[in-house]
Order: structure tokens, then sequence, then C-alpha cells
């Protein structure tokens, strides 16, 4: 089954490795007929964006979902950062265990959401860490 997406005027996907942008100036609507990593532009997040230890893990599983060509080096890269991250705050393991569970049966995409929802913890932990310091 075919992956229909509609594309506002100027925006930016990822499909199988290649940046598209809708240079229209309106609205389209494309469909992506073989399977390929596809990520929107909501969902792309830039190594200049990636300041924190969770957006970093975002990052990088990100890059393993849309460059397997460089998996082991990625997951290197995950599994140094998420030691670090749970050595630092162990609440983050459970979150670790779903995001490692996906990427170990290769469900990129399924880590990547549990990834962004430990961005969100991450923002929650520290908001409420600076507005009680």
């Amino acid at each position: 089954m075919a992956l229909k997406l509609t594309l506002k005027a100027d925006e930016r996907i990822i499909a199988g490795g290649a940046v598209l942008r809708n240079t229209t100036g309106k609205s389209i609507q494309v469909s992506v007929e073989n399977e390929v990593p596809v990520l929107r532009e909501k969902e792309i997040l830039s190594e200049a964006k990636a300041v924190t230890p969770c957006k970093r893990v975002y990052l990088t599983v990100q890059l393993m979902y849309i460059d397997e060509q460089n998996l082991p080096r990625y997951q290197k890269i995950y599994w140094e950062l998420a030691r670090e991250i749970i050595v630092a705050a162990p609440s983050t393991a459970a979150a670790f265990e779903r995001i490692s569970a996906a990427i170990y049966t290769r469900k990129y995409y399924q880590a990547l959401k549990e990834a962004r929802r430990l961005v969100s913890y991450e923002e929650k932990v520290t908001l409420h860490a600076r507005s009680s310091g």
C-alpha cells in the first residue's frame, strides 16, 4: 500500500535518503509507492538543534532510520548515549528499553517515536528543575 502525503508550500520531507521540497507555492499530494524511510519536516531534527542528550539520541535514531548503511556507527553512538543518560537519570531506563527493543527489531520509525517521547520527558524534567531551583 502506498504512503500518501500532503506537502504544504515549501515543506520538506526525507524519502529514501533524498531531501524533497515542495516548490509549487501550494499544497500538493505525493504518493510513495515503495518501502523507503520517510520523515516529514516536523519529524526531522538537524544536528545543530540536537543540543541536549535526549535530542542527540533522537538524532542518532533518525540517522539509523534514514542511513542504514552506517548502522554500526550509529548504534555505537546510541549505546554510549543510552549508558550515559541512564546513569545520570535512571528514570529514563524504561524509555531506553522501548527504544532499544524497536532498534533490535529494526523498527526504526517506532524507535524514533519512542525517542520523541524521551525528548518530551527531558523537556518536562528540565523545565521542572529550572522552576524549582
